[in-house]
């Protein structure tokens, strides 16, 4: 198996740690959370989880000319590390899922031969939500789903469009 994006919904700032500890250990050795560089750079023990423990791929969210997110994480691609990454983009705190970002179809675009997989998190928002420093004991449930490529001349509209229906088809039902 090569290298795999996993993509999630976004509701919690545990959302990738939880994502990250599910994966068997020689998956997780080898699979890197993209995550918003402002946010974890700010204070020393953020710099460290980041960096020494979860070996995150830091992003500047506020991308300036000449800047190239993309490049990093094709890097990470092409030496054969999987990424967790969430295209809404920031946490979501109401219902259902923010439209995606067009970085995961930029990265489809660039390595074909990836393979997207949907994960749903249910719960984390709650048990751990914004401002929030303590976990608050609620069952929480992650769902994987099968992988998707990108189709030959799939436009980006109807990749983004697949992709987040097979993550909206991993929510549970009420």
């Amino acid at each position: 198996m090569g290298a795999r994006v996993y993509y999630a919904n976004h509701r919690s700032h545990g959302d990738f740690v939880l994502l990250w500890v599910i994966l068997p250990p020689a998956l997780r050795a080898v699979t890197r959370p993209v995550a918003g560089a402002d946010y974890w750079l700010r204070g020393k023990l953020r710099r460290y989880l980041i960096e020494k423990v979860f070996r995150g791929l830091l992003i500047n969210r506020r991308v300036k000319r000449g800047d190239d997110p993309i490049s990093i994480m094709l890097a990470s691609l092409a030496a054969g590390e999987s990424l967790i990454m969430f295209p809404e983009g920031t946490r979501n705190q109401g219902d259902g899922l923010l439209p995606f970002k067009s970085g995961i179809h930029h990265l489809a675009e660039k390595r074909p031969e990836t393979e997207f997989v949907p994960v749903w998190i249910e719960n984390l928002g709650r048990a751990l939500p914004k401002g929030g420093m303590l976990v608050v004991p609620l069952l929480c449930t992650v769902t994987i789903g099968a992988p998707i490529l990108l189709e030959p001349s799939e436009r980006r509209a109807d990749f983004l469009a697949r992709c987040r229906n097979a993550l909206l088809a991993l929510e549970p039902a009420e």
